[in-house]
């Protein structure tokens, strides 16, 4: 399944959360690898100071096993369906880990794109700051 994420950086995270990035420990020993830095790379900034991005996940729980991960740095605001469930050919059971190869979400990535400003460029600018914060 493929989930729309809103979170928000937990004050005083940006350099820790930028650092797991950059040295590509963002997420590591959970199963889904490289998601995590994916995640980061497309995430935008909104102007209330959250950051979204669509995240591929196979649990039973959305995000059961990102969780833990994700909250080391972000308060989780908002998980839901990306798309319509009944749809997804890896829920459904039509083709299983089909989420890894679909464009189901593709406008919805490429409607973020133009959804506030990019994460991660920003999250670097911010950490070299003197204050060192997100907007909130």
């Amino acid at each position: 399944m493929r989930y729309l994420v809103t979170a928000r950086v937990k004050p005083g995270c940006e350099a820790a959360l930028l650092q797991a990035i950059e040295d590509g420990s963002l997420g590591e020993g959970s199963v889904a690898g490289g998601e995590y830095l994916r995640n980061m790379t497309s995430a935008r900034l909104r102007d209330d100071g959250s950051v979204r991005w669509v995240e591929v996940c196979y649990c039973p729980t959305p995000l059961e096993e990102e969780h833990p991960y994700w909250e080391e740095y972000f308060e989780l605001v908002k998980v839901q369906d990306a798309h319509a469930r009944h749809k997804c050919r890896d829920e459904n059971g039509t083709e299983p880990w089909a989420c890894s190869t679909c464009d189901c979400t593709d406008k919805l990535e490429a409607r973020l794109e133009s959804d506030g400003q990019g994460f991660l460029e920003l999250l670097r600018a911010v950490a070299s700051s003197a204050d060192g914060s997100l907007p909130r």
